[in-house]
């Protein structure tokens, strides 16, 4: 049976603090333990706060192509200037949304840049970016939490999306160490025996997206939730195996 625990009371993490610290002590204070193959999922914010990611956007000049965007989107344009740094492609703009492909290759409203729960009173002047390697973040958290408590687990970073045919935001694996993200099921075989052909499930994705619904979107104050119960971790790939090629995606 899978169950998913948050980690209650951790403290309001800012820039430069040691994450997988705060994120051990508030375990221990919960008196909550971690066993083999338990999987940690972290907010992607609570990443982007420690390692610095936030911008003042006082300090973001805008360039000529940002500003003709940002009247397309009708967003501020020094957004618009962060949302094109972070991105290789402009893919789709629409009033209220600029669809790019992010550095980390990513398909994703807006680079992912976000405003919301930063310090108080400095939403407008803040912007949050995404972690630089969100994988390497996950591998960092794994190693250092892994020693501490003398175990073998799994850590996502995960985030909210959209999605191109359905309504509504889901959790994201956009950063993952120490599990198999992309369960192959082809060549196995369903109940009557006929062998499946293109079967496969984005275990990590599934695991981000079940995490959410207890971490929130909202004031819930609870970014790190512990995941028990998964029948295997599996070989270790990082979140780039759930990228879709090119030349396979459909929508582009």
């Amino acid at each position: 049976m899978l169950r998913l625990d948050p980690i209650p009371d951790l403290p309001e993490v800012r820039a430069g603090d040691d994450l997988a610290a705060l994120v051990g002590d508030g375990l221990e204070h919960a008196q909550m333990d971690l066993a083999d193959g338990d999987v940690l999922v972290v907010a992607q914010k609570v990443v982007s706060k420690a390692e610095g990611r936030t911008v003042d956007l006082t300090t973001v000049e805008p360039r000529p192509e940002a500003a003709r965007l940002a009247a397309v989107v009708d967003k501020d344009p020094r957004l618009i200037e962060l949302v094109l740094r972070e991105s290789t492609e402009v893919l789709r703009t629409v009033p209220g949304v600029i669809v790019v492909e992010h550095n980390l290759g990513l398909v994703m409203a807006n680079a992912g840049i976000d405003q919301s729960n930063l310090r108080p009173g400095d939403d407008h002047g803040f912007a949050l970016l995404l972690p630089e390697d969100p994988d390497a973040s996950a591998a960092a958290l794994r190693d250092a939490l892994g020693t501490r408590f003398g175990v073998d687990i799994a850590v996502i970073v995960n985030d909210s999306v959209g999605r191109a045919w359905r309504l509504g935001t889901v959790g994201l694996a956009i950063g993952v160490a120490g599990m198999t993200a992309l369960w192959d099921l082809r060549g196995e075989h369903d109940l009557f025996g006929r062998e499946l052909a293109v079967s496969e499930t984005a275990i990590a994705d599934q695991v981000a997206s079940a995490a959410q619904i207890v971490q929130g979107e909202g004031a819930e104050g609870t970014p790190v939730v512990r995941v028990r119960g998964l029948p295997e971790l599996g070989p270790a790939q990082t979140a780039r195996a759930l990228l879709r090629p090119r030349n396979q995606d459909l929508f582009r």
